[in-house]
């Protein structure tokens, strides 16, 4: 497979008509290789436009949805990133080229070994990850805080660990229609914004894991 004209059509077939305009997103998606942070026994699969399934459970978001994500934080270069329900280390990955600090929680250990081993091999230094059942970080608060799945309301142990400013986007609602909600907290109060439709599976909190 001709993997760098992939990525260009995956940019302008699939992520720009979704509203993915930013430069700085689309440039540092055609500029990391997807196909090397895929399930191996899924590499033929990278660019196309749905979940992944994998092995432990949980899911590979749809490219498209990872670059919206990125781009409604808008991420500065200044900014520590928290994400929970990553999936493989893709999304984190294009985080890291996008802020100063990456921090992951990764309740499945073998899957923290296998991010680890991605990110190194793609020469990325600026993330860290904390293997745990628990969706509080001992390095918060965070800038942005990206939950890579859907609940019916913003654990309150996420917001808590969002700096002043800070923004935070996850999957909320019910099927048939779940919204992605952008939250930016204020000095007094928290505004939330829907940004774009989407279904995800529930989280397990407990698990850190999606639930079918």
């Amino acid at each position: 497979m001709d993997w760098e004209k992939a990525r260009y059509l995956l940019v302008e077939q699939q992520i720009r008509p979704w509203n993915v305009l930013d430069s700085k997103v689309l440039e540092r998606v055609l500029n990391t290789r997807r196909e090397d942070f895929v399930p191996a026994d899924k590499k033929e699969l990278a660019f196309v436009d749905v979940e992944l399934p994998l092995a432990n459970g949980q899911l590979m978001l749809a490219p498209k949805v990872e670059a919206r994500l990125l781009q409604e934080v808008a991420l500065k270069e200044t900014d520590k990133v928290l994400i929970v329900g990553a999936g493989t280390a893709y999304l984190t990955a294009l985080a890291a080229g996008l802020c100063a600090q990456v921090v992951v929680i990764e309740a499945d250990t073998k899957q923290a070994e296998l991010t680890n081993a991605a990110l190194k091999a793609a020469g990325i230094k600026n993330v860290s990850i904390e293997v745990g059942t628990t969706l509080t970080s001992k390095q918060g608060p965070f800038d942005v805080i990206i939950a890579a799945a859907s609940f019916e309301e913003v654990p309150a142990e996420l917001m808590q660990q969002l700096s002043v400013e800070g923004r935070l986007i996850a999957i909320l609602g019910q099927e048939p229609i779940m919204h992605a909600t952008l939250f930016v907290q204020g000095k007094t109060a928290v505004k939330p914004k829907q940004v774009f439709d989407y279904n995800l599976p529930r989280f397990r909190v407990n698990t850190l894991q999606f639930a079918f």
